[in-house]
């Protein structure tokens, strides 16, 4: 099959990347207590193993993982346990999670930092080193990394993409690690590559991002294994399964693992991750978060610590230059709009959009007109009209019939919708539901 470079449908929505793309990552060095939430991936949430109390370290084990799919969780600071109790995250949700009062030393924990040679280790000892990292998928989906390492055969996978598109609107910490740090995401990249003896590697950038694009062909070429592959800006171009379409010509579905198709994807974070877990002995215990939107005095990305609270990261924006109408957690189009600022950074953090005006609000949802413009930018072939009547109506069985769980809530169609229905809250709603019903199903054989 050819290759192709984008896919069909999408949508072009209004970038905003200007805002913060030029800012570099700055430090933020947090002023309050840290709050660590166990659940901070898919998987079993995390296990204490710090009591109240307890002083730890910077780089610290302060949960380990409770199951195969599940992460440690690390402590970005140095200073004492004081509290193990519930606390708000993004999603609304009061998740358990272990406060720490920093004592602003930063003392760190034994064996944190200290260089290993990538070449001398073995599989088993990269992939140890993954999962005692506790790295996760920073894309958003928090999938624990030393699982999505771990396939049935190695020796099956053909190809190990970076996903380098950041297609998100106003989104540029990607971007910015691109420019300041590619020689980390190709060590990371190799050290990936060296699990995967057969697997070449691709580096996976929109076209709208020449200036990366640049800096990573420099930084790759002496590697005959790795390629930097330009794709067509469009969204949701970033999508695990658009991305492997994109790159490969390989199709998969809501039932396969991208390994099925021979592939292995990380974000650019997660590779960065992957080569500080490795060749530095440093376990995750930041993001790169973009700060940004109309409502900022100052948008710009952070390097900031797991743990920070989301208001500090307004304050060192310069704070609101007028007061937001909304806030998202992560992108306009995927992220999560959040009623609370007193939230805690976390591995998935990626941004905070602050902006003046709730465009959303404007707007009341109209019966459908029956265009067929969300049929038509749907990725994944979908007729969103039809999946949203049923939803509406709490037909699970006819959801699933016309393929509904095949979407995965990019918001397509809710952009392109002319009566401005709430498409996509529906099919979350509806495949929530579906997924749980099989839960119980499976539970119950």
């Amino acid at each position: 099959m050819r290759v192709r470079n984008t896919f069909k449908g999408g949508v072009h929505p209004y970038e905003g990347k200007e805002l913060s793309q030029d800012k570099p990552v700055t430090e933020y060095i947090p002023k309050g207590e840290m709050v660590y939430p166990l659940s901070q991936h898919i998987g079993a949430p995390a296990t204490p193993v710090v009591s109240v109390g307890d002083t730890v370290c910077v780089g610290q084990r302060i949960a380990e993982a409770s199951g195969f799919v599940s992460a440690n969780v690390c402590s970005s600071v140095s200073g004492t346990v004081k509290k193990i109790e519930p606390r708000l995250l993004v999603n609304g949700n009061m998740v358990k999670s272990i406060v720490v009062e920093n004592d602003g030393q930063y003392t760190l924990s034994e064996g944190v930092g200290v260089k290993r040679d990538y070449n001398a280790m073995t599989k088993e000892e990269i992939r140890a080193a993954v999962k005692d990292a506790g790295i996760v998928g920073m894309g958003g989906a928090g999938f624990p990394t030393h699982v999505k390492l771990t396939p049935k055969d190695d020796k099956a996978i053909d190809y190990v993409i970076v996903n380098g598109a950041e297609c998100e609107p106003y989104l540029t910490s990607d971007y910015r690690m691109m420019l300041e740090e590619p020689e980390k995401i190709v060590t990371g990249l190799l050290v990936i590559l060296k699990l995967f003896e057969n697997a070449k590697g691709i580096i996976a950038i929109e076209d709208n991002k020449p200036e990366a694009i640049n800096v990573m062909k420099k930084v790759s070429e002496q590697y005959d294994r790795i390629e930097v592959r330009v794709l067509k800006t469009k969204y949701p171009q970033g999508a695990e399964r658009k991305i492997i379409y994109a790159t490969t010509g390989r199709k998969i579905n809501s039932s396969m693992l991208p390994a099925d198709a021979g592939c292995v994807v990380n974000n650019i974070d997660t590779v960065i991750a992957v080569c500080m877990a490795v060749c530095e002995s440093t376990p995750v215990m930041r993001r790169i978060v973009t700060v940004t939107g109309d409502a900022v005095r100052t948008p710009q990305n952070f390097s900031v610590k797991t743990g920070t609270n989301y208001a500090e990261l307004i304050e060192a924006a310069g704070g609101y230059k007028t007061e937001p109408e909304k806030v998202i957690a992560g992108g306009a189009m995927m992220g999560m709009a959040i009623y609370d600022l007193n939230v805690p950074v976390t591995k998935s953090s990626s941004a905070l959009l602050c902006l003046s005006k709730d465009e959303v609000a404007k707007y009341a949802p109209s019966a459908c007109i029956r265009c067929g413009k969300c049929v038509e930018v749907c990725p994944s072939n979908l007729v969103p009209q039809m999946m949203k009547e049923y939803a509406d109506v709490n037909d699970n069985a006819a959801f699933e019939a016309i393929n509904g769980m095949e979407c995965y809530e990019c918001g397509s169609c809710t952009y392109i919708c002319p009566a401005k229905r709430r498409l996509t809250q529906a099919f979350v709603k509806t495949r929530r539901s579906v997924m749980e019903e099989r839960r119980k199903a499976k539970e119950a054989k």
